[in-house]
C-alpha cells in the first residue's frame, strides 16, 4: 500500500470512494475531518465498461467537485490493486476485467488535468476502518477488525490506528475473504451472490437455482423484507451464512486480541438478522467475547478515512 503522504492541508482535501456499482467524489474539511455535505456527488458506474469508460466517468465525478480544494487526492479502491502505484490488478473477479494492467493514476490525473498533482490510493476496507477508527464505533480501540459487507467481505485489521496487513495475527494479507469455512471459500457461503443462492435453495430445496437464472433471484434486501415477514428460507439463509462467518472470524479476532468488530457495507442494513448470527458464530470457539458493532458512518467511513491518507496521519490516534 502506498506510503502515508506527510502533507497537512489546510484547504479542503478531495477524495474518491470507487466501488463496483458506483463513485462518490466529496471534499472533506480538514478542520473537522468530515465531509463536507454539500460536496458529496454519487454516481453510477460500470464495473463492466471499458477501460476509459470507467476512467471517464470517475474524472467526471471528481471534476464536479468545486475548486479550491488541494492538489492531493485520497483514492479508497477495492482489490486486487496495486496500491503503490496505482495499476489495476482485477483478474478473474468479475468487475473492473478492463483496468486489470492499466495505469489507473496515470490515467485519471491526466483527466484532472491541473487538478491533481498526486492520487494516494488505499483499498476501500482499509479507508472503511480509517474512518470509522477516526470518527465511527472503532474510535476507542486500539485493536479493532472492521468488515464491509457487500458484493463480497472487506476487511481491515488496525492497530493504533494503522492498517496490518501481514504477520502471523491476520488471514493472507489481511483479507478475510481469503479464509475457508467447512471446506471452501467464505465466499461461497457468505456474500451476496452465496446468500441469494443459499436462499433458492432453501426454499426450493428439490431444484438447484439454475445460473443462467441468478440475476431473477431475490436480492438481499428482498429476502430481509422475506425473513422478518417470518419466511423460514429467507431467515435460515442469514443465520447460516452469518453463523458461519463468526465462525470462520473467531480465530483470527481472538489471535489479534480485537477489542470490537465494527460492520459495514449495504448488507450490513440488515443488521438485526446480521448481528445476532454473527455473534453465536462467534460463541461457538473457545474465544474472549468481543463487542460487535455497526458502523457509525457507514457511507462517509472511506470519504474520512481516504482523507486521514492523505493528510499523513494514517496510523496516529
Amino acid at each position: 500500500m502506498t506510503a502515508a503522504p506527510t502533507e497537512r492541508p489546510t484547504a479542503p482535501v478531495p477524495v474518491l470512494d470507487v466501488g463496483g456499482t458506483h463513485v462518490t467524489a466529496a471534499l472533506v474539511d480538514p478542520a473537522t475531518g468530515l465531509p463536507v455535505p454539500s460536496s458529496v456527488l454519487r454516481r453510477p458506474l460500470g464495473s463492466h465498461a471499458d477501460a476509459d469508460g470507467i476512467l471517464d466517468d470517475i474524472a467526471a465525478t471528481a471534476l464536479r467537485l468545486p475548486a479550491g480544494h488541494g492538489p492531493s487526492w485520497g483514492v479508497a479502491m477495492p482489490g486486487p490493486f496495486d496500491y503503490a502505484t496505482g495499476i489495476g490488478r482485477f483478474t478473474g473477479i468479475g468487475k473492473f476485467e478492463s483496468l486489470s494492467g492499466v495505469d489507473v493514476g496515470a490515467g485519471l490525473r491526466r483527466r484532472l488535468h491541473e487538478r491533481a498533482e498526486r492520487l494516494c490510493f488505499l483499498n476501500d476496507a482499509d479507508a472503511f476502518a480509517l474512518g470509522e477508527y477516526r470518527a465511527g464505533a472503532a474510535r476507542g480501540h486500539d485493536r479493532v477488525v472492521c468488515l464491509t459487507l457487500g458484493t463480497g467481505i472487506g476487511s481491515s485489521f488496525l492497530r493504533g490506528g494503522r492498517p496490518v496487513h501481514d504477520g502471523p495475527d491476520v488471514p493472507p494479507a489481511g483479507h478475510v475473504h481469503r479464509l475457508d469455512i467447512d471446506g471452501r471459500p467464505l465466499e461461497e457461503t457468505v456474500s451476496r451472490r452465496a446468500l441469494r443462492l443459499g436462499h433458492a435453495r432453501l426454499a426450493a430445496p428439490h431444484r438447484d437455482p439454475d445460473p443462467e437464472q441468478e440475476s431473477a433471484l431475490p436480492d438481499v434486501h428482498e429476502i430481509a423484507v422475506l425473513a422478518g415477514q417470518g419466511d423460514t428460507a429467507a431467515s435460515e439463509a442469514f443465520r447460516y451464512a452469518f453463523d458461519a462467518l463468526g465462525r470462520a472470524l473467531a480465530p483470527w479476532i481472538d489471535r489479534f486480541e480485537a477489542t470490537a468488530v465494527v460492520v459495514g457495507g449495504s448488507m450490513a442494513q440488515s443488521w438485526d438478522l446480521i448481528h445476532p448470527a454473527f455473534v453465536r458464530g462467534l460463541a461457538q470457539a473457545d474465544t474472549a467475547p468481543v463487542r460487535v458493532l455497526p458502523a457509525r458512518q457507514p457511507a462517509s467511513a472511506p470519504l474520512i478515512g481516504a482523507a486521514h491518507w492523505v493528510r499523513g496521519a494514517a496510523g496516529a490516534s
